[in-house]
Parts: structure tokens; C-alpha cells; sequence
């Protein structure tokens, strides 16, 4: 697979991951090389990638706990503490080793950290690969409230080696199969229908679906790199989906959802209000509750639940003016931004997805 240039950033893939680190390394001479991993990339992915990194740099690690729970401003200081007491200076590099937590967060510390030092991201799960790769949107939760703290900056590199899927578990690999499926809900129904039986792919197969994801979203963030308009498209499912991640997350009695888990559940949840609001057709959605529902199984959302749900939307990112913004679909490849949506309606779709 060919290397993509996605907004001064370049992804490479597989084998030339560590060709072009290495030579990135030599070229540019940092002072020291710091690697942020979290406690499951330090025992499952670190060995792995040191024995692809050649350089006679110092190198310190970073470890941090893993989980959303610790995407937090408190874990940023620790890294922050960590990267002053050994040392770092404006010419250290951090690469950051892990899922998503440990991309975006790493990508804020370095950029902040004495106004920015130089990063690299190893993306080890799938939904850090197709979703977190591309974009440089970097940043940290404030509270239960999902990605509030950050800034847009690209890394040096993007660094795709798909052999650190098999270090995954099933439920990890399924969070991040929802944004592929997301990817072919808003750009193109021939890229959706090949999720259609996933029992008929094979590894190969699973490659070059992460490459065509990464290009998707690449062409999109290349339009519109701030979101100001065509990057909303890819928050579809999003706006529920982050309010449902975020309730469970700190509701003590419901279980913890998976970033994927949540937009799963988000992305019936729009495409029910899309049929109802913006003539997406009926059966393409019930299709769509079918095939999410034969993946990623039925959580259990009680209409107790819907209040607090709804109240954690006017937190979403893309809401301006006090208005809460939708991203609908009236096709597949077709979405429609800044959408408003009535309580009402919403609540309706909760029902549909429970029924």
C-alpha cells in the first residue's frame, strides 16, 4: 500500500512504517525520543515496535492508565511532569503508542508541552487507525464530557503497522468497525455493502478497508480541516452516540461502553431521525438497526435514561447559537448538516432502536 498525504501529514502503511520512522529519526536528530504508551500498549505493543526502531537516541517511556476514564487533564500533567523531570526540550520527539486515548491525548501534551515539540502517532487499534489517524484533532475529556480540551495539529507521521490488530481483543476490533461502517454511510454505498458479510473477509481484505477508511476521511478533512462544514459530516452518529458514551461512563449502574459500542448505537439513532425528518428511506435504516444489531448486540437504554441523555447534547462541539446540530442522511453518500432536531423525535428514536 502507497503512503497518503492527508494535511501536511503523511500515513504510511505496514512495511514502510519503520523505513520511513527510522529515516525520520536520522534526519531530523532529536535530543530524545520519549514514547507514550498506556499500560495494555506497554505489555502487548511496546516490544513489538522497539525492535523496529533503530536509532541511538536515548529513549525514555511514558506509561499512563489505559481507558477513556483516564483521558483526562489530571493524566496530561502527569505526562507533562514526566516529560520536564527527564528532560525534554523543544527538539524531543513523542511518539505516542496506543489506541485513541493515547494518540489524542499524547498529540495535546506534545502540542502544548514548551508550545509544541514534535509528535508521531502509532495507532495499535483499529478505530485509532480509521478514525484518530487522519485529521489531527488531538485533546482530552473534561469530566464525562467527551473531547472538550484540545487543539487541531498534525504529527510528523502517522504510522499504520496492522499487525498490532492481532494483539486486540473482538470487542475492540467491532468499536472500531463502527466508523468504517460510518465511513460508507456518508461517502459511498459501494465501500458500506462490503461490510455486508463480514464472515467472507479475510485479513488481506481487512488491510485494504483500512486504507480505503483512511483515504475517505482524508478526502473530507483536506476539504475542511477546522470543521467548518463537509468535517461535520463525519460526526454522523455522533451526536447521541457521544451523550450515550459519556452517561455511561459515569453512570455507576449501567456498564462502560466502548467509543464504537456508543456510536453504533448513535448511528441507528440518526438514521431513524433521518428517515423521519430528511426522507432517508425506511428500509435502508431497518437494515441498517439489523446489521448493527447482529454485530454489536442490543444495550439496554431505559426511558429513564433518555432525560440525562439528552441533556449531555448541548455539549457537542458542532452546536452553536444554542442550537443542538444534527448530521442527517437523506441517501447513503448523501448527509445533510445542521440539522434540529425536536426532543421529541429523539425520544422516538430510542424507542425504535429498544423495540
Amino acid at each position: 500500500m502507497d503512503s497518503i498525504t492527508a494535511n501536511d501529514c503523511i500515513i504510511h502503511f505496514n512495511e514502510l512504517c519503520y523505513i520511513s520512522l527510522n529515516e525520520h529519526i536520522k534526519i531530523n536528530n532529536f535530543s530524545k525520543i520519549f514514547i507514550l504508551v498506556d499500560t495494555n500498549t506497554h505489555t502487548y505493543c511496546l516490544p513489538l515496535f522497539l525492535e523496529k526502531l533503530e536509532t541511538t537516541s536515548v529513549i525514555e517511556i511514558i506509561e499512563i492508565e489505559e481507558g477513556e476514564i483516564n483521558k483526562n487533564i489530571d493524566t496530561c500533567v502527569g505526562v507533562w511532569n514526566s516529560l520536564s523531570e527527564l528532560d525534554a526540550d523543544r527538539k524531543s520527539l513523542l511518539i505516542n503508542v496506543g489506541g485513541g486515548v493515547v494518540t489524542d491525548l499524547g498529540g495535546f501534551v506534545a502540542s502544548t508541552f514548551k508550545r509544541g515539540i514534535a509528535y508521531i502517532n502509532v495507532p495499535t487499534s483499529l478505530l485509532a487507525m480509521v478514525d484518530a489517524s487522519v485529521g489531527g484533532k488531538t485533546g482530552v475529556d473534561l469530566g464525562n464530557l467527551k473531547n472538550q480540551i484540545g487543539v487541531i495539529s498534525n504529527p510528523n507521521m502517522v504510522l499504520i503497522d496492522t499487525l498490532f490488530l492481532q494483539t486486540l481483543p473482538q470487542n475492540q476490533m467491532r468499536s472500531g468497525l463502527a466508523e468504517m461502517l460510518k465511513h460508507g454511510l456518508i461517502i459511498s454505498e459501494d465501500y458500506w455493502n462490503k461490510f455486508k458479510d463480514l464472515s467472507q473477509l479475510k485479513l488481506d481484505d481487512l488491510d485494504g478497508l483500512i486504507y480505503e477508511s483512511v483515504l475517505i476521511k482524508k478526502v473530507v478533512v483536506d476539504q475542511d480541516p477546522f470543521e467548518n462544514g463537509l468535517r461535520k459530516t463525519l460526526n454522523y452518529g455522533h451526536t447521541l452516540g457521544h451523550a450515550i458514551e459519556s452517561y455511561f461512563l459515569t453512570n455507576p449502574y449501567k456498564p462502560s461502553l466502548l467509543h464504537g459500542e456508543a456510536i453504533a448505537i448513535g448511528i441507528v439513532l440518526a438514521s431513524y431521525i433521518s428517515t423521519q425528518l430528511v426522507g432517508f428511506p425506511e428500509d435502508t435504516t431497518n437494515n441498517i438497526k439489523y446489521l448493527f444489531g447482529g454485530y454489536y448486540g442490543k444495550v439496554e437504554i431505559k426511558e429513564s435514561d433518555y432525560s440525562p441523555i439528552i441533556e449531555l447534547l448541548k455539549y457537542d462541539k458542532k452546536n452553536n447559537h444554542g442550537n443542538i446540530n444534527f448530521v442527517l442522511l437523506e441517501a447513503i453518500g448523501k448527509p445533510k448538516i445542521d440539522c434540529l432536531v425536536d426532543e421529541a423525535i429523539i425520544i422516538d428514536s430510542f424507542k425504535y432502536y429498544s423495540s
